[in-house]
This record gives C-alpha cells, structure tokens and sequence, in this order.
C-alpha cells in the first residue's frame, strides 16, 4: 500500500532489492512537535535549538552492534579498504526543541574517519532519503561508492529521530504487517473501499497505541534541528551534507533554518519542494510511467531477446495492465503461502523500476508473474517494505507514514480522492490507481500536519549542487529546478543527469562523479547548467 506521498526512494531500499533476490533463488510519506517552528532563517540557531549542554557533549565512538531489525538486521558493517573500521556512537537531543530542557532521545550515529587525516576538511553527513531509512545501515551499504570521498572527510550518517535505532516507529505487528500490504489498495468496489479505509484506520491507530508519544516530534524540521545539533557536536564549523532523494528536502529545510551553517552541500534524486502531497503523487505517476516506458522501449529494442510478449512498448504495457487485473481478480503463487496480490505485484514493479540495474528482475518477475510464479515480484516487493526472509519487518514504512503525516496537513476524504483519480489514470496507466489512493494514507492519522510543502529558501548560504536525473521515477527531473529557484538567486547550482534510474552520483556516471568529488573535496562549484550523459 503507497503511503501518503511516497517519499521513500532510497539507495538503502535497492540494497534489499538483491538480498531478497537472492533469497528467493537460493529458496526456489502538527508541526514537529515544538510551537516556534515558524523558525526563521535568521542564521545559526538559538539557545533554544541547542542546550549547550547537548551541543557540548562527548560522543562514545565504540564497534558498531548488529543491526536492530528496526534498522533491516543483518550482519555489522564490514571493514573498509585498508582495514579502517566503522564506529557507531548514540547522540542525546531534545525530544521536543520547544523544551530543551525536557525529555531526550537517543539519535544513533556511524562514522567511518577519513582515511588522510593531514588533509582532513572534517565530517560528511549522509541521508538517503525515505523518510524512514537508516543511515546507520545505509551508509555501510553503499561505502564503495563514497571511498573517494573519504580520503578527506569523516564519512557519517544517522538513523534520524522515530527510525531504525533512534527512538523507532512501531504500528502493526508482521502478521498484521502481511495483511496489511497484501490489502487492495486500488479500490473497484464499494466494499473494496470501505475494507481499504478501514485498513488505513486501523494501521494508524496501531501506530498511536505503540509510538503516540513520539509522533509529534519526528517530522522533518525536528531532524534538521538535530543535524544542526549534530554538526557542533561532531566539532564542524560548517555542516558539509549529501542528501539523496528525501534527504534533499530535509538538507533543503536545515538550509532555511541555517543557512549561514551550510557548508559544501550536494542534493541529488530531488524532491520538489513547491508542491503539496497531490501534486508530488501526481508527478511521481508521472514519474514512474516515463521509467516504464523507457524500460519497455529498452526491452523491445532487444527483439527475441525479451521475455515480455509485444513488439511495441504499448503493447508491452498493456501486456502488464492485463496482467495486473488478472492478478487483481485471483492473486497467483508467490513466497510460501504468501500470495502475490495485485498491490504487492505493484509495489514490486516501483521498486525495481529505481534503478536500471533492476530491469532485468523486472523483465524476469514479469514473465515469470505471467506464468502463474509471482515470487519475484513479491520478494522485490517485500524489498520495498522492509520485510527479511524471516518475515520481519524494519520501520521504514512506519517511520516512512510517520514523518510523512507530521510533515502534511494534506488530510484526503474519499470523496476527494476518487475525485482525482481520472487525472491519475491519465498520467499513468499502470501506476494512477495505485499512487492516487495512496493520498489517503494520512488520512486517519492521530496527528495534525505542519505544512503543504516545505519551506527551503536560504539566502546567504553557501552554494548547494542540486542533481536532477532527466529519468528519475521517484523524483522526477524537475523538481531539482524548482529546488534550486526555492534556495534563491546564487545558492542553488544545478547539473543535469540524462540518466535512468533514481539518483545520478551512485549511477557511477563519471561526469556525475568528478563533478560532486570536485565540489565536495576542492570547494569547485560546476557551472549551472552543467550536462552529463
């Protein structure tokens, strides 16, 4: 089931994309909680912000733990090259910013010390996006990618507040959680759409009863507050960040907070910070369509090769909405007594559709679905979801829920919803139904909302590169000209991808790559405008 604006496009998500994979081969989206968020972007913070006391304490750097299920599980993190390790430390921040002196929440945090500690500029601070991914497992996950930058930077990343280890969002239970993304969540009849608000009721009420003490404070401005509470105690005069997909948003809000603490900032895989949650479900239709066709094209380019049946990629799409309805009318073999269903066979293709390295899993899920075997498609699915082979979930998707809905005042009705279905439809085929319900997921929340979109203007901060991927699904390629107009005149530099996928540094484009390296450890801004292919 999409949550509200289904903000969750992480490079953290495409790592279980392989795990599940190979499982199944080897097995056959109020304020944050404090009434002074109208915050300004006067400058640096407040006393307010940050106690002294918080901003002067000592973090205890030790080995990293096994990853909790909340963060996903798995092993802990392995060495770096040259034996360099990765150290795990907890942080202590307000739990509401309006009381700094009141309760505290525990923030976890991962580092791994720049290899030439003679050159060293000081800390990188990592979020992958979500909302809802750890960092704590993401970063680790995807080192290879950043070894460069490690030659002058601390790499680091955190579980941000109600995520993985830092005080985690908990709703419903797995089994609960089975049923859950199983349920239709693209409603034909009327008692289709009463089970399916009904769903949406119940999950929300799970969350209240086991985390509603903490669902006013996760929202987005309370975990900027915290990077800036972070950046003084990590010891940076400045908060150097690379911020993926929802990261940007985030890293766009700590800019309007704090514009004169922004340091050598990259936001890549952008989310448009103009619009609300219908108009960002809208453009993700939009978004995911222009990924489907293009790997449609890319499959009938192959000629007998592909395994899809149409020799035109509208044939090919409509091989898959037929496939889809089928599934909707009598769910197929899936992972042991799971079924597939048509809203997890949905949810798979998203998920593989945000990287291009994942089109051939789709090309495989697709013709195998086809065949009666939906076990690809639900492992991709259950990729998405956070859900291991034990079928334990992390809380991506809660925490995902969670931030969303503090962030949103967006509230949707039934009616309204299906009121805008029709413009859905029209911007995707495959994809419309789907991502227009899914505007309902904050709809039964037990906490109000802080904004239609966030606010992210940042005169008199340093510059931030802004990446936009002209085949983005997930943060469709305009959205990195709008967030570079929001930051204001002289802030926003933005550099095209003509890429596919979600992101473009860890696509390992070589201008990509030489670009950010070149911002991010010399201080050379590219030209705006810059175009890599």
């Amino acid at each position: 089931m999409p949550t509200s604006s289904a903000r969750r496009g992480t490079a953290h998500a495409l790592a279980a994309v392989t795990a599940a994979a190979a499982l199944l081969a080897a097995t056959g989206c109020s304020d944050s909680g404090s009434p002074d968020s109208g915050h300004s972007n006067s400058g640096n913070s407040n006393s307010r912000d940050t106690p002294s006391d918080l901003a002067s304490q000592r973090l205890d750097w030790k080995a990293c733990p096994t990853p909790s299920v909340a963060e996903g599980g798995g092993p802990s993190p392995s060495p770096l090259p040259g034996g360099a390790t990765w150290e795990c430390a907890s942080m202590k921040a307000p739990l509401d910013y309006a009381k700094p002196n009141g309760d505290t929440i525990e923030l976890a945090l991962i580092r791994a010390k720049a290899a030439n500690q003679a050159k060293r500029i000081g800390s990188l601070v990592f979020n992958f996006g979500g909302p809802g991914g750890s960092g704590v497992t993401g970063l680790p996950s995807f080192a290879g990618d950043y070894e460069k930058l490690r030659s002058r930077y601390d790499l680091v990343s955190f579980d941000p507040r109600g995520v993985g280890r830092s005080d985690p969002v908990e709703c419903e239970s797995n089994k609960q959680l089975d049923a859950y993304y199983a349920q239709d969540s693209t409603p034909d009849t009327p008692a289709e759409e009463q089970s399916f608000v009904k769903g949406i009721g119940t999950y929300s009420s799970a969350c209240e009863k086991r985390s509603g003490q903490a669902l006013p404070y996760v929202g987005t401005v309370n975990a900027a507050r915290d990077m800036e509470l972070m950046r003084k105690v990590l010891g940076d005069d400045k908060l150097n960040y690379f911020g993926i997909s929802y990261g940007t948003e985030l890293g766009g809000v700590y800019a309007h907070l704090y514009p004169k603490s922004v340091g050598r900032a990259v936001f890549d895989a952008v989310v448009d910070p103009t619009q609300n949650s219908e108009q960002g479900s809208l453009g993700q239709a939009k978004g995911f369509q222009l990924a489907l066709d293009n790997f449609s094209k890319a499959c009938v380019a192959r000629g007998d090769a592909c395994k899809l049946p149409g020799s035109t990629p509208k044939e090919i799409e409509s091989f898959i909405t037929g496939l889809l309805g089928r599934i909707d009318k009598q769910p197929i073999t899936g992972i042991g007594a799971r079924k597939l269903t048509q809203s997890q066979a949905l949810n798979g293709i998203a998920q593989s559709l945000y990287s291009k390295d994942y089109w051939p899993l789709l090309e495989q899920g697709l013709d195998e679905a086809d065949g009666g075997n939906g076990g690809l498609l639900l492992a991709l699915s259950d990729a998405m979801n956070g859900r291991n082979e034990k079928g334990q979930y992390s809380n991506i998707q809660a925490a995902n829920a969670a931030i969303n809905c503090v962030d949103s005042k967006e509230r949707y009705t039934l009616a309204q919803t299906k009121a805008k279905l029709p413009e859905f439809r029209k911007a995707s085929p495959v994809f419309g139904d789907y991502l227009g319900w899914g505007m309902m997921a904050c709809s039964k929340w037990p906490v109000p909302g802080k904004w239609s979109h966030p606010q992210v203007s940042a005169p008199g901060s340093a510059p931030i590169l802004i990446i936009g991927n002209t085949g983005d699904p997930a943060t469709p390629y305009a959205g990195a000209k709008a967030m570079a107009n929001a930051l204001g005149k002289g802030v926003g530099v933005e550099l095209t991808y003509r890429g596919q996928g979600h992101g473009s540094y860890d696509s390992g484009n070589p201008c990509v790559q030489k670009a950010v390296n070149n911002f991010l450890l010399n201080g050379k801004v590219p030209a705006a405008g810059t175009v890599c292919r």
